[in-house]
């Protein structure tokens, strides 16, 4: 028995799907059940948690505040780690994102905290750090764009995957053994934002201009040096402009 976490999210959807046709047995955490492998709980109060557990062998944590950066995701990753312990999981799989410990941004330092309390909490573990899904980029930089006369595009080097792939991988490590850190996982190319600002304004047959914005201080520097990306583990081979092309 799979518990996923943020089971209707970007990435939680798809894995749950991914799961589910892989013949294996789901529960989607949620507040507020209405499907069938729906499961009461809360992260945050830690109410029905005990309850969601019992049975469950492996946790998938896909869920996370990002609405509100991260704002309350250590204190359900350190809920949902202690009734794991009690309830006797075996493995607990957390998705992380690539570069986290070289982008001075506070969701970042959120994320690595919730790693360390995964990897100090004494249940057996796997860590999948991933790029920034297509999805991602798409729908918080430039879909909201999309009416504006010119798009702005901060600058920064950027390897964008599809999200089902992760999903896959994901999949993939729920029915293996805890292996600890594992390999990152990227998109196949390594671009900027601006260029990707440029193919999204083309595929929706838009003429207007892009405009490049310099971060400033460390964090535009480490954006701007690729911080974000693992060229070493360019595994996806989903592009940025198939997603923006099927969105069209």
């Amino acid at each position: 028995m799979i518990l996923v976490t943020g089971g209707t999210g970007t990435v939680g959807k798809p894995l749950v799907e991914n799961l589910s046709k892989r013949g294996l047995q789901v529960r989607v955490l949620t507040r507020n059940p209405k499907r069938a492998n729906d499961i009461a709980g809360d992260l945050t109060t830690g109410n029905g948690l005990a309850t969601a557990l019992v049975g469950v062998t492996t946790i998938v944590h896909c869920a996370s505040d990002t609405k509100r950066f991260g704002k309350t995701d250590v204190e359900q990753a350190r809920n949902l780690l202690t009734a794991a312990k009690s309830a006797g999981v075996d493995h607990f799989i957390y998705i992380s994102i690539v570069g986290i410990e070289k982008i001075p941004m506070p969701y970042y330092r959120i994320k690595l905290e919730v790693e360390k309390l995964v990897e100090d909490s004494g249940i057996p573990f796997t860590i999948l750090r991933a790029t920034q899904f297509h999805d991602l980029v798409g729908t918080m930089l430039l879909e909201p764009q999309r009416k504006l006369p010119f798009v702005i595009a901060p600058g920064a080097q950027i390897q964008p995957i599809e999200v089902t792939e992760v999903a896959d991988r994901l999949a993939e490590l729920a029915v293996q053994a805890p292996q600890g850190r594992v390999a990152d996982i990227g998109g196949p190319t390594v671009t900027t934002l601006k260029d990707m600002a440029k193919t999204y304004v083309e595929i929706q047959g838009k003429k207007k201009p892009v405009l490049g914005l310099r971060v400033p201080g460390k964090l535009g520097k480490a954006l701007r040096a690729g911080g974000l990306t693992c060229p070493e583990q360019a595994v996806g081979t989903g592009t940025f402009a198939e997603w923006a092309r099927a969105r069209n």
